[in-house]
């Protein structure tokens, strides 16, 4: 009884050893199938170029942006949305935008006015428009022949003298000196001029008046002529 005992179990344990080969064999023909899967610890790193295993295009994708499109800043720009720093409504007032233009006005010469020596003339000018404008500073003038030949040199602008806004509504005018030595006296070169060319200020284009004022300096001794500024009034 002893000896068939011993047999049993040194079969059994032969048996059992024959069945543990018999699997180890059978886990190394059928490719790892019958392990599980090893978990390894870290973070995979991003595809990079093709996937062969994407079945499109074979290009992997770059994530999409997250978040609705008010929710990112666009880049800045280092300028004014409105161009120009100008503001939403096109821009500031200035000044020119009540100043009188040539449009608006008349010009005209008024009477001698002589003394000391010298030849005194009012240059008026007189807003026109419907709308209320304003002059400042001096005028441009030029004699001229009938052709338009100018006489002589341009008017100097008399120094001293302040500069001051003048508003002119509808019919109201303002004036300006014109004033030269007289030729009898000076002894200047003189030409009678058939017209007046006036430029009101900060304008280009030109009234041209008649006028009726006589002989005026052009060359010579004490020929210059001198305007100062506008004034409110007619200079009457």
């Amino acid at each position: 009884m002893a000896y068939t005992s011993q047999s049993l179990r040194r079969g059994a344990a032969l048996l059992a050893s024959t069945v543990a080969a018999l699997g180890l064999l059978t886990g190394c023909g059928n490719g790892g199938q019958g392990r599980s899967p090893e978990s390894v610890s870290g973070t995979a790193a991003p595809a990079t170029g093709n996937s062969a295993d994407s079945g499109g295009s074979g290009t992997t994708s770059a994530p999409a942006a997250t978040g609705s499109p008010s929710s990112r800043t666009a880049p800045a720009t280092g300028g004014s949305v409105n161009g120009g720093g100008s503001t939403g409504g096109g821009g500031t007032t200035t000044a020119s935008g009540t100043r009188c233009h040539t449009s608006d006005l008349k010009a005209s010469v008024g009477g001698n006015d002589p003394g000391a020596g010298q030849e005194n003339f009012p240059i008026v000018l007189t807003n026109t428009s419907a709308r209320t404008c304003t002059v400042r500073g001096y005028p441009g003038a030029a004699f001229v022949t009938a052709s338009g030949t100018q006489l002589g040199p341009d008017p100097q602008r008399e120094t001293g003298t302040t500069a001051e806004t003048v508003t002119l509504k509808s019919g109201q005018s303002a004036w300006a000196g014109l004033t030269f030595s007289s030729p009898d006296i000076s002894g200047a070169k003189t030409a009678t001029p058939a017209a007046l060319l006036v430029t009101p200020p900060d304008e280009k284009n030109s009234l041209k008046v008649a006028w009726k004022g006589g002989p005026v300096p052009v060359s010579g001794n004490s020929s210059a002529v001198r305007l100062n500024v506008f004034s409110a009034g007619t200079g009457a």
